[in-house]
């Protein structure tokens, strides 16, 4: 339930047959909601494809980036990316992901927290890699594929993670699901 090419990419060193069906669903965190609550609640929404079929395993995620207290989900233009790097720049966030799969009419959902340290970035090296327009579509305003593994300099948890979706919590619940 995913148009991310990361995520699809996970699946497939699975050895996954599957279809991408996009989720429609408002992406926005709710005044108050905690990040895993936010993630947790709009994975398992985005696992409710209108278009699945009764025997249809639907995985789903959703990933924001937490920085203090703050949740940075993508930004809404440069200017926004730009703050984002810089505030991410020389300090250690985290990447929170909600899982969700939907199998025989069961749902399980699992958070995952992966804790990344960026190095002290300058304006202009900022600025250049937003020209990329990589980040516009990442939340945190980086890929960690990408261009946005310049400025990581330790992960504390799953790579994979980063890039959305992580490998070993996908098997878990795939395989729980009968799927793997």
């Amino acid at each position: 339930a995913s148009s991310s090419p990361r995520r699809a990419r996970i699946l497939q060193s699975l050895g996954l047959r599957f279809e991408v069906r996009p989720a429609d669903v408002d992406e926005t965190v709710l005044p108050g909601e905690a990040p895993r609550a936010a993630v947790r609640r709009l994975a398992r929404w985005k696992a409710l494809v209108p278009d699945r079929g009764p025997t249809d395993c639907v995985i789903a995620a959703d990933t924001v980036v937490v920085l203090g207290a703050r949740i940075l989900g993508k930004p809404r233009n440069r200017a926004e990316a730009m703050s984002m790097l810089a505030d991410l720049s020389g300090r250690t966030h985290t990447v929170v992901t909600g899982v969700a799969i939907l199998s025989a009419g069961k749902t399980a959902t699992v958070v995952d927290l992966t804790h990344v340290r960026f190095r002290r970035m300058d304006e202009a090296e900022i600025e250049r890699y937003v020209r990329t327009g990589e980040p516009m579509d990442k939340a945190g305003a980086y890929h960690v594929e990408g261009g946005g593994a310049a400025f990581i300099e330790a992960i504390h948890g799953s790579p994979s993670n980063v890039a959305g979706l992580s490998v070993t919590t996908a098997r878990r619940l795939l395989k729980r699901a009968g799927v793997l």
